[in-house]
């Protein structure tokens, strides 16, 4: 886990911390310094200053992207959900139509982005060593590297994790989460910081529904109890099992940005 957004700090405070930093809570309110894992109030204060640059910054990225009218999607997921496969395949059914960017998160390797390259669309790597994140600056950097005036629709594949993606605004008008059936279906209880922040749930490789033990309406329950407002999609990229739903998505999005 990476050092800089805390994640490796085994302490509730600390997440208490970021849920009230999310819902704009003074972190005054909730200090425990009885707690032997954070002796003092630096730590805080430092994923705080670390949080609240960032947040400006995805400000900035935000209103960069609305300068060049562009409509900008955060993917998270957990490793293997299938965030490149469904870039894959939106790239293959949009492209005539609408021109794609993105822009890779990975710990190592440029593989996505060469799998990306290789659909016809421009793609940049960020390639995070250790942090389990994108954060805004890293975003920043990767919006540099792309020509927005050619882009109408950028996505952001953020690094496989169910954890710190969530608590890091990048500067994108939505988030999108996949759940991959082989996951179970307790990750919005499990991981509920994620699925909170979610303007969209993919629920993706339905295909393998027979086969796993995954209770779709739980699922959804459970995701919707969180966040009311959640959008939540069934596809399977192996099928094309709806894949028209989420490319109707995308493109009501879009109607609605220009």
């Amino acid at each position: 886990m990476c050092k800089d957004c805390g994640c490796s700090i085994t302490d509730t405070h600390l997440y208490n911390h970021t849920q009230n930093h999310e819902n704009n809570i003074s972190p005054h309110h909730t200090h425990n310094h009885s707690n032997p894992a954070i002796k003092d109030k630096k730590t805080v204060e430092v994923i705080s200053k670390i949080l609240d640059a960032n947040d400006k910054q995805a400000e900035s990225n935000r209103k960069h992207f609305d300068e060049h009218g562009i409509f900008a999607v955060n993917l998270m997921s957990s490793p293997g959900a299938g965030k490149t496969t469904l870039l894959e395949k939106t790239i293959e059914l949009l492209k005539d139509e609408v021109k794609i960017g993105v822009i890779e998160g990975d710990l190592e390797t440029n593989r996505d982005t060469e799998r990306i390259k290789a659909k016809g669309v421009p793609a940049y790597q960020i390639t995070t060593g250790q942090a389990c994140h994108l954060d805004a600056f890293m975003v920043h950097d990767g919006i540099h590297h792309m020509l927005l005036k050619e882009l109408d629709l950028v996505f952001v594949e953020n690094v496989g994790n169910l954890v710190c993606p969530a608590s890091y605004d990048i500067g994108t008008h939505i988030n999108v989460v996949l759940l991959s059936v082989p996951e179970g279906d307790d990750k919005p209880a499990k991981y509920p910081v994620m699925f909170k922040n979610a303007d969209l749930m993919l629920i993706t490789k339905i295909d393998l529904l027979p086969y796993f033990d995954f209770d779709v309406s739980k699922a959804v329950e459970e995701a919707r109890a969180l966040n009311p407002k959640m959008d939540v999609i069934q596809i399977s990229t192996k099928t094309g099992e709806n894949l028209g739903k989420w490319i109707n998505y995308l493109k009501l999005k879009l109607s609605l940005k220009v």
